[in-house]
C-alpha cells in the first residue's frame, strides 16, 4: 500500500472505530509505529482534525467525516451485508476488495446512522459457504480479462461411476457467473464446437494456454446464458406430501411447477437425462417421471442395481 493510499485508510479507519492506538493502526497497516507518527503527522498537517489522548490514542474531532456521503441506515446495512456475503464467495484478491469497501462504507457513515446500522447488522445474517475454489477463481479471471483460452479436464455427472478420467478439452472463457450457490464459466468450448457453461467444482488441471481468442460483440454475461444447451424437457409428478420439500430444493434445472390434485407437476429443461438422474432417485418412490419414457427406462435400471447390491448381500 503507497503513502497516500494508507493516508486515507488511516482517516476512514479512526472514522469507523472511534480511536485507536498508534500500535493498533501499525499492526492494521503491517508497518512500524514510527511511521504511524509521521503518517498522523502528514494528516494533521493536511487539515484533518486529529486529537491524540494519552492511553487510548488518536481519534477524529467529533463531527469530522470524509467524504460527505449520504447513506440511509437501510442502504448502508444493505451495502455492507452484501459486501460481506460476495466477500464469502470471491477469490483472496476481491474478497480484500469487498473488506475495503466495506471499511470505507462504514468510515463515511455519521455516527447515528453508524450505531443504527450496528444494530442491523446485529439482527442481520447473510451466510454462505467460503467457496473451496478460489485458485481456480483467480485463474479463470486471468484468463477471462487476458482473452486467454484454457485448458482442463471436466467431470459431467455422465462419467459417473467411470474409472476413466474425462478427455482434456480447450476453451475460450467468455465469463464466470455465480449461480445457485455455485461457480460457473460461460466459455465456447472446441470439443463441442458450441458455447457451453461448466461448474467450477467439476473442473480438473486447469491450464491457461498461450493462445488468445476475440470475445463475440454480442456477447452479453446474464444469468440466461446459464440455460444454454439445455434443450431435453423432463416432466415429473411429485406426491402431493412433498410439494413443499420439492419447492424449498430450488434445483437448478427446474423451470416450472404446478400444484394438481394428483401432486406435483414439475417440468425441467436439461441438457442429458443423467443432470437429474440422482436428483429424481433421492425422491425414492414418491416420484414419477412421465417424460421422457428413456429416463423412465434409467431410472428402472438403476432401481435394479440398488436392488441387486442389497440382494448380494
Amino acid at each position: 500500500m503507497n503513502k497516500t493510499d494508507r493516508l486515507l485508510a488511516i482517516v476512514l479507519k479512526l472514522q469507523s472505530s472511534g480511536g485507536l492506538r498508534a500500535e493498533d493502526l501499525a499492526a492494521t497497516f503491517e508497518t512500524s509505529k514510527r511511521t504511524i507518527y509521521r503518517d498522523i503527522q502528514a494528516l494533521s498537517e493536511a487539515g484533518v482534525p486529529i486529537m491524540a489522548t494519552p492511553g487510548q490514542g488518536y481519534a477524529l474531532v467529533e463531527g469530522y467525516f470524509l467524504p460527505p456521503l449520504s447513506f440511509s441506515s437501510a442502504e448502508a446495512t444493505m451495502l455492507l451485508l452484501g459486501g460481506q456475503y460476495i466477500a464469502q464467495n470471491f477469490d483472496d484478491h476481491y474478497r480484500v476488495g469487498a473488506e475495503a469497501a466495506c471499511l470505507k462504507i462504514e468510515g463515511v457513515l455519521p455516527p447515528p446512522i453508524r450505531q443504527e446500522v450496528a444494530r442491523l447488522q446485529g439482527a442481520i445474517r447473510f451466510i454462505a459457504t467460503p467457496t473451496e475454489n478460489s485458485g481456480l477463481l483467480r485463474d479463470l479471471r486471468r484468463a477471462v480479462i487476458e482473452s486467454r483460452r484454457v485448458r482442463f479436464r471436466y467431470y459431467a455427472r455422465h462419467h459417473l461411476g467411470s474409472q476413466e478420467p474425462p478427455p482434456g478439452r480447450e476453451a475460450d472463457p467468455y465469463g464466470l457467473i455465480f449461480f445457485g450457490g455455485a461457480w460457473y464459466m460461460t466459455a465456447y468450448c472446441h470439443l463441442r464446437q458450441e458455447r457451453r457453461n461448466f461448474r467450477l467444482d467439476r473442473l480438473e488441471d486447469l491450464h491457461l494456454t498461450s493462445a488468445t481468442f476475440q470475445r463475440p460483440a454480442d456477447f452479453k454475461l446474464e444469468q440466461t446464458q446459464a440455460e444454454q444447451g439445455r434443450d431435453l424437457t423432463v416432466r415429473v409428478l411429485f406426491d402431493p406430501t412433498l410439494t413443499r420439500w420439492v419447492q424449498e430444493s430450488q434445483f437448478f434445472y427446474i423451470t416450472d411447477e404446478e400444484e394438481t390434485p394428483e401432486g406435483l407437476l414439475v417440468t425441467l429443461r436439461v441438457r442429458q437425462e443423467s443432470d437429474v438422474l440422482s436428483w429424481l432417485l433421492g425422491w425414492g418412490g414418491r416420484v414419477r417421471v412421465l417424460e421422457p419414457f428413456s429416463l423412465q427406462e434409467r431410472l428402472l435400471e438403476s432401481a435394479r442395481e440398488i436392488l441387486q447390491i442389497y440382494q448380494n448381500s
